[in-house]
């Protein structure tokens, strides 16, 4: 009988329908017919038969579209690799490679940024992080700390990409070792280089929104303005400067150095930011483990209040009951 209800299951649920055909219940659903793809009983149903594809009494549906590509709603991605997580840590100043990979278990971090040193030699079985930290499992991230010219970053990333393949890579030029502040002059040389060659360099950079421009346009991946100077602790020392870097970047934006616990890496991603790398923070924290698992929650919390939009900043108190109706 035209009309009749009929049950059925759609996506698991039971549900009742007077639809008679496939494109009728999807439309009811307030759902378009040309973007979903349909399992009927098992069985694909061709879109262009959607129409004239009738359904019955204790049929089975399965009623699927696309989101995002497949991935998860609040990906970032960086040179066609994409990541759930946006937090970045690092594998130095550890006591061990054992509580090193504890920490990073607790992070929920993807990316492990990783120096490149000379191979002991003198003993070719000492531990390596690769037995602890799973280059299949994890993005190795190489980076050039310690570098001090172009020349040495451009060849110690050569060295990096023959070793493990790698061409997305962290690129820092310091200017000298006090402050470990970046030498911007090397620093753009060695991108425009390293982009030319296929590299896909993240860059560390001052908090300079001119700077961070620059770096983009010479082919940067990623810029990865300063908090505050690396291993300080200090926390985001200039709010505005790293703002003004996210809202002129069409590229990522981390900041790199300075965070020295939860409410900084907090801040960094409630300015905007895509995400944060530290390593100090959590390798010298009395529970390394533990800060790593704090880190990992505040990334989350700020990039949640990002998104939800702070309140207006008042000059005066506002009450958040009505003072009208009294007693």
């Amino acid at each position: 009988m035209a009309g009749a209800m009929i049950a059925l299951t759609v996506n698991g649920e039971s549900r009742r329908t007077s639809a008679t055909t496939i494109a009728d219940l999807v439309r009811e659903l307030d759902l378009d017919p040309a973007k979903v793809a349909v399992e009927h009983n098992g069985t694909i149903a061709p879109r262009s038969e959607l129409a004239s594809h009738a359904i019955a009494a204790g049929d089975v549906l399965e009623i699927v579209h696309f989101v995002g590509g497949g991935q998860a709603a609040d990906s970032w991605s960086v040179a066609g690799h994409t990541f759930k997580s946006r937090l970045i840590v690092g594998t130095g100043k550890y006591k061990d490679f054992e509580q090193n990979a504890a920490a990073l278990e607790a992070s929920g971090a993807e990316i492990v940024t990783v120096a490149v040193r000379r191979v002991n030699v003198s003993d070719p079985n000492a531990p390596m992080l690769t037995d602890f930290i799973d280059p299949k499992k994890v993005t190795y991230l190489p980076n050039t700390a310690g570098c001090f010219t172009a020349d040495d970053a451009i060849r110690t990333l050569r060295l990096a990409r023959e070793a493990g393949g790698w061409d997305l890579v962290k690129l820092e030029v310091l200017g000298e070792a006090k402050t470990l502040y970046p030498d911007m002059r090397e620093t753009l040389k060695a991108t425009e280089v390293l982009a030319k060659e296929g590299f896909h360099p993240m860059v560390y950079c001052v908090d300079d929104p001119i700077a961070a421009k620059q770096l983009e346009e010479a082919g940067a991946v990623a810029v990865m303005p300063l908090g505050a100077p690396i291993g300080s602790g200090l926390g985001i020392q200039n709010q505005v400067t790293i703002r003004l870097i996210v809202e002129g970047a069409n590229v990522p934006v981390l900041v790199d150095a300075g965070v020295g616990t939860a409410s900084d890496a907090a801040v960094a991603m409630e300015l905007g930011c895509d995400g944060v790398l530290m390593n100090t923070a959590i390798a010298e924290a009395k529970d390394p483990t533990r800060m790593a698992r704090a880190m990992k929650l505040a990334v989350e919390a700020g990039r949640e209040a990002y998104l939800a939009g702070r309140m207006g900043r008042r000059k005066y108190a506002d009450p958040s009951s009505p003072l009208a109706g009294l007693i």
